[in-house]
């Protein structure tokens, strides 16, 4: 009997029947016409009961499982990394992509020398930069816009659309080459890109009018410094201590500390590196909406600027003029090139002039120095971005024998009373070690020894001569080093050298030479190989001056705010004191008093004021002439100026640098202070 057909479906769709234990698409057909890939079911005679079985791999269920989990895991991680660890970056992008910050850029605090007259002023500098991401995403259609913006640079006419995309001026390939390392899309595409500064006041109009219709070009006004020359066109000494400011570099924004930007200035020389934070200030800031097409649209939030802090400086300018006009017409007279001139008040260690020259104009770095004016200045042999008054360093020569004296009578070595016959010089086996007189000077203590310079004197005191025994080389040493020498002063400039203090150490390790007696003869009249820069000397002699305190050198005096409301006053500091006897000094003192009444600096007896000082003719070439040296100061009895002046190549101390001396104090003495 034949069983009835049963269907799991309508009979309208009845996708399949089952008959006889098998399962058959469709309509019913032999079983024989039945393909491989058909579905088998059996129904089981068991209980009269119809089940349905369907065959299946089990292990592939667990393959599919694994993969789906791995799947899984791997969106869970990439889940993790872009909400946890990516989310700064991304929230950026996203903040950045709706709304725009611009700087507000705080003025820069300026300098007023001690009479409060301004040295330098702050001077709009029209800055163009370009953000990446706001110019479309398509590399001709960038370009296209890169040129608009290059032929209003380089202020061509724009004659047709053809011109504008053809052409490519200098200032398409510089603004290519900023933008070439930026990825587009990245977050530095959405920082403002350095372009060019400095630009003229007609063409930053141009482009701030185009602004509005080209993507990504910003023109900003930063500040410039415009420095003020002493002498117009003439003489620029300030630029050794003002220094100057300058575009920030790569190296810079990745060290330094703060929020600089790469279109930002800072100071790179002088007081304007040293007292940077303080100049600086605290930029503002101003949040605007933009669209799509990245165009400011309604403000958002705004944090107003801090002025930085203005400097009062220790420095006299009219002081600083006339030091320069003088020396000037000197070195001119004498047909030299390189000298300096430190004035400073030894009560307290404030500078109040201080002139190298050469000189050089900053206001060519604050405005973007070219490269052929720059490599004039750097290969010029005077070197005029040379600050020699704190970076020279020279053989001391005689201006060094009052701190010898001064040790000698600390160390008990000799007595004010004590003397030595000067022949001529001393002679050690071979070796003659020569008197600059020839002769000698006859029987010579202490004060005469300092009158007139005389080199036995030293070379007993120092070295130790026959059977009297002198300071020794330690002694040199340690008496050099309480004076100031072989370290810096910590004066607030940058560029400023040690100098040196040889030892034996030193001498075996970098010449590999053994220390001989010569050497210490040498050493005792400041020759051989110690040195010391001007600015040493000056202090050492300002020490001397005072009593025995070794201040330390500085210009800036008072911090103000933007009002003229006093922040602070920096108070001296005292690098050193109580080393020497009062009584000690005061023979060292007035040995250099003898100097000038008749010694070697008698011709600045003519003045009105009673001065003290020192010559030095420092040896440091056999085919040139020596270093012409004078130290001093003034009045005696009550000193309000300490001196250093040192011309490079000028023959004799006396000849030279006491003349020079001469026209300053008798200027400063008779005119300025009357």
């Amino acid at each position: 009997m034949t069983k009835k057909k049963k269907s799991f479906f309508s009979k309208k769709n009845n996708p399949f029947v089952i008959q006889e234990g098998k399962i058959s698409f469709g309509k019913l057909k032999d079983p024989a016409f039945y393909s491989d890939w058909t579905e088998h079911a059996f129904l089981s005679d068991d209980k009269n009961k119809e089940v349905v079985g369907q065959t299946f791999d089990f292990k592939q269920l667990k393959i599919i499982k694994i993969i789906l989990m791995i799947f899984f895991a791997i969106l869970l991680a990439k889940i993790v990394w872009l909400q946890i660890f990516q989310f700064d970056h991304y929230y950026s992008l996203a903040q950045i992509n709706r709304s725009r910050q611009e700087v507000v850029e705080a003025n820069r605090g300026i300098f007023y020398d001690r009479h409060g007259e301004v040295l330098v002023r702050n001077k709009a500098n029209f800055v163009l930069s370009i953000r990446l991401i706001d110019l479309p995403a398509d590399e001709l259609q960038r370009d296209k816009i890169i040129r608009e913006i290059a032929q209003i640079i380089d202020d061509k006419k724009q004659n047709n659309e053809s011109d504008l995309i053809i052409e490519e001026g200098p200032s398409f390939s510089l603004i290519k080459e900023k933008l070439s390392n930026i990825r587009y899309g990245s977050l530095e595409s959405y920082q403002p890109v350095f372009i060019k500064d400095s630009i003229d006041h007609e063409i930053a109009l141009k482009l701030l009018l185009e602004s509005k219709n080209i993507p990504g070009l910003i023109v900003s006004n930063k500040i410039k410094r415009n420095y003020l020359p002493i002498k117009e066109n003439e003489l620029h000494s300030l630029s050794h201590i003002l220094g100057y400011t300058g575009k920030i570099s790569l190296f810079e924004l990745e060290n330094l500390e703060g929020d600089y930007l790469s279109i930002d200035y800072l100071g790179k020389s002088g007081l304007e590196k040293v007292w940077e934070s303080e100049l600086r200030g605290k930029n503002g800031l101003k949040s605007y909406e933009v669209d799509a097409y990245g165009r400011k649209g309604k403000l958002i939030d705004q944090k107003p600027a801090t002025d930085g802090y203005n400097l009062q400086l220790s420095l006299d300018l009219h002081l600083q003029s006339k030091v320069e006009e003088i020396l000037q017409a000197w070195l001119d007279y004498l047909n030299l090139k390189k000298a300096s001139i430190i004035i400073k008040n030894p009560q307290n260690g404030e500078i109040l002039a201080m002139v190298s020259l050469p000189a050089y104009n900053n206001n060519d770095f604050s405005s973007g120095i070219d490269y052929d004016k720059y490599q004039n200045l750097i290969n010029n042999p005077n070197q005029p971005l040379f600050n020699r008054s704190i970076g020279g360093e020279f053989p001391a020569g005689s201006t060094i024998k009052p701190i010898f004296s001064a040790a000698a009578l600390e160390e008990g070595v000799i007595s004010e009373n004590t003397s030595f016959l000067s022949t001529g010089g001393i002679r050690i086996g071979q070796w003659f070690f020569p008197d600059w007189l020839s002769g000698g000077h006859g029987r010579t203590n202490v004060r005469k020894a300092i009158a007139d310079s005389v080199n036995t004197f030293y070379y007993y005191i120092g070295g130790g001569y026959q059977d009297f025994e002198g300071l020794g080389l330690n002694n040199l040493v340690k008496y050099s080093h309480l004076f100031g020498l072989g370290e810096k002063t910590g004066i607030d400039l940058t560029g400023e050298a040690s100098g040196l203090v040889p030892t034996r150490e030193w001498m075996q390790e970098v010449k590999q030479e053994r220390w001989y007696i010569g050497n210490t003869y040498h050493f005792s009249i400041g020759q051989g190989d110690v040195s010391v820069t001007p600015l040493q000397m000056l202090n050492a002699t300002s020490a001397i001056a005072n009593g025995g305190t070794l201040y330390q050198p500085h210009f800036v005096t008072q911090i103000r705010d933007s009002n003229d409301k006093i922040v602070k006053d920096l108070e001296k500091e005292i690098i050193r004191q109580d080393f020497i006897s009062d009584y000690n000094l005061e023979v060292v003192r007035q040995g250099m008093r003898q100097a000038v009444t008749h010694g070697s600096a008698r011709r600045l007896s003519l003045l009105d004021v009673d001065v003290a000082g020192k010559t030095g003719t420092a040896q440091w070439s056999s085919q040139r002439n020596p270093h012409a040296w004078f130290s001093g100061f003034a009045p005696f009895d009550d000193p309000e100026i300490a001196f250093i002046i040192l011309v490079e190549e000028g023959r004799e101390g006396s000849e030279v640098s006491v003349p020079i001396a001469f026209d300053i104090l008798n200027w400063y003495f008779s005119e300025y202070k009357n």
